[in-house]
């Protein structure tokens, strides 16, 4: 075969483009098992940080393993349905009419006191945001929580995965006189109208802040008469 002629030239093209598909496919397929195991391990780390365990690629699995008690998925009345938790798509859920929603629950012990933690997933500037709120056996008040984005700015919206504005949520509470109330998210020096607990927005922030604010209440308030339940059992 001529080297130089198009022949040649068009079946090289042909015969590299088969190699290297079927090597990076080779590549994807090997890494597969090992990606699948890094996002759950990633999603751990998430879970736990939502508690005040600083987890890390090397202890996440035997700490969560150690401190999550129970999961669970419930529906919008608080009733339990079938399922894993852990496998949940909280965005695809978020997506969907709230009485449709599956709503995972992960059950925490710290120390002998158990804590609620309860997935939020929502939109920012740029970007998906979400996160993990952990709450009380009281049903009522926040333990911790921790907030991640997709590719808010820095410096401003991606400021809410910074300790300085997570923390801010712990002894927050949902509930005001037996009504749900999520925590607002205000510029600093301004209170709601409603009454609710709130914490300070991210100077230069807003609409990320505001996001935080939307996602809590879209999201927590599917979980009120789950929470309500806790109240119920505390309470007894």
């Amino acid at each position: 075969m001529n080297k130089q002629g198009n022949t040649y030239t068009i079946a090289y093209i042909i015969v590299m483009v088969v190699v290297v598909g079927a090597a990076l496919a080779w590549v994807a397929l090997s890494l597969k098992s090992k990606q699948a195991d890094n996002v759950k391990i990633d999603k751990m780390q998430q879970i736990l940080r939502s508690v005040r365990q600083p987890a890390d690629e090397d202890n996440a699995i035997d700490l969560y393993q150690k401190l999550i008690t129970d999961t669970y998925i419930v529906d919008i009345n608080g009733n339990k349905l079938p399922g894993e938790a852990f496998d949940v798509d909280v965005a695809a859920e978020v997506k969907k009419p709230a009485n449709e929603r599956k709503l995972p629950v992960f059950v925490c012990n710290i120390d002998g006191s158990r804590k609620y933690i309860l997935p939020v997933y929502g939109a920012g500037l740029w970007g998906p945001i979400w996160g993990y709120i952990s709450v009380e056996s009281d049903g009522n008040t926040i333990y911790g929580s921790y907030f991640s984005h997709q590719g808010e700015t820095p410096g401003l919206g991606a400021e809410i995965t910074k300790d300085h504005f997570s923390n801010q949520f712990a002894d927050k509470h949902l509930f005001k006189d037996g009504e749900f109330k999520s925590v607002a998210v205000m510029k600093k020096g301004t209170k709601p109208t409603n009454g609710a607990d709130y914490v300070d927005a991210i100077s230069g922030g807003t609409i990320t802040s505001k996001g935080v604010q939307s996602m809590l209440e879209g999201c927590l308030s599917c979980y009120s008469e789950f929470l309500k339940s806790l109240q119920t059992v505390e309470e007894n």
